[in-house]
């Protein structure tokens, strides 16, 4: 009797979102599907092709583009990132909820075409030093460290158009908040296909 949704989550790079999100699709798994985006950068270590990303080349990616396939898409730290837009309709017709992990650009893209199916929650550091600490810390020592702090910059002043906010600095107490933020958000009322609910009610 519910209908379903997306739950989108974005934030810097750095601020932990991948671990609170695999946390959340190994308690959710029945329930949930994760868009895998497709990406023409490299694989970082320990990633792997169609688990995290979908690694394809440039000229694949722009196929893609000219063939209308992407709900959204971005040129990011000179790579390409975008979401399969017959993947998320296809998880949405089978009523499962769609997880998105995406940055604001692609945010405000999937908003403008989903509205109301759309939960949307902006995970960050405390600050943005906390940031450059977490992303120098990182085995791959990432060399694109000066963009992603200037793209995090960008991206939180964005932070009003989003429903919910976590501020990350306990990963613990963070899965808390974004677990709770997942199970309310199933019970609102506009996730219920209410006309169906009443008739049931009415037996």
């Amino acid at each position: 009797m519910k209908e379903s949704f997306i739950f989108l989550i974005s934030g810097p790079s750095g601020a932990g979102k991948s671990t609170l999100l695999s946390k959340l699709l190994e308690d959710f798994k029945d329930e949930l599907y994760f868009s895998i985006s497709h990406t023409t950068r490299k694989p970082r270590n320990g990633e792997k092709d169609g688990i995290d990303y979908h690694f394809i080349s440039k000229d694949e990616f722009e196929k893609k583009i000219k063939q209308d396939n992407f709900l959204e898409y971005a040129l990011v730290h000179n790579n390409y990132y975008g979401t399969s837009i017959n993947e998320v309709q296809k998880a949405l017709n089978l009523g499962k909820i769609v997880v998105f992990d995406i940055d604001v650009q692609g945010f405000l893209i999937a908003r403008e075409k989903f509205k109301d199916k759309i939960c949307s929650v902006f995970i960050s550091t405390k600050t943005s030093s906390e940031l450059e600490k977490r992303l120098n810390n990182r085995n791959s020592m990432d060399a694109n460290l000066k963009d992603r702090l200037i793209n995090a910059e960008k991206e939180i002043k964005f932070l009003k158009e989003y429903d919910y906010l976590i501020i990350n600095e306990d990963i613990a107490k963070s899965y808390t908040a974004l677990k709770n933020i997942f199970l309310a958000e199933k019970l609102r009322i506009k996730r219920y296909n209410l006309d169906k609910i009443l008739q049931e009610w009415k037996k």
